[in-house]
């Protein structure tokens, strides 16, 4: 049990002093942070085209009917 312990002990630590995976956790840390902006990006966007359908919705109900 001790032993299985120390290598596990031994492969993480193996795995965080190497340098191999560091790109990739920096790709997806920006890739999330980009995504999240266009996340909270979106709603106000849908927001505003939303109030443009509504006005071109008034504007022709006002001139056509």
């Amino acid at each position: 049990m001790n032993q299985m312990l120390l290598n596990t002990w031994l492969t993480i630590q193996s795995v965080l002093a190497s340098e191999k995976g560091q790109d990739v956790v920096e790709y997806a840390l920006v890739f999330s942070v980009i995504a999240l902006g266009a996340a909270a990006g979106m709603n106000s966007v849908a927001s505003g085209i939303g109030t443009e359908f509504g006005n071109i919705s008034t504007f022709l109900g006002n001139h056509i009917g």
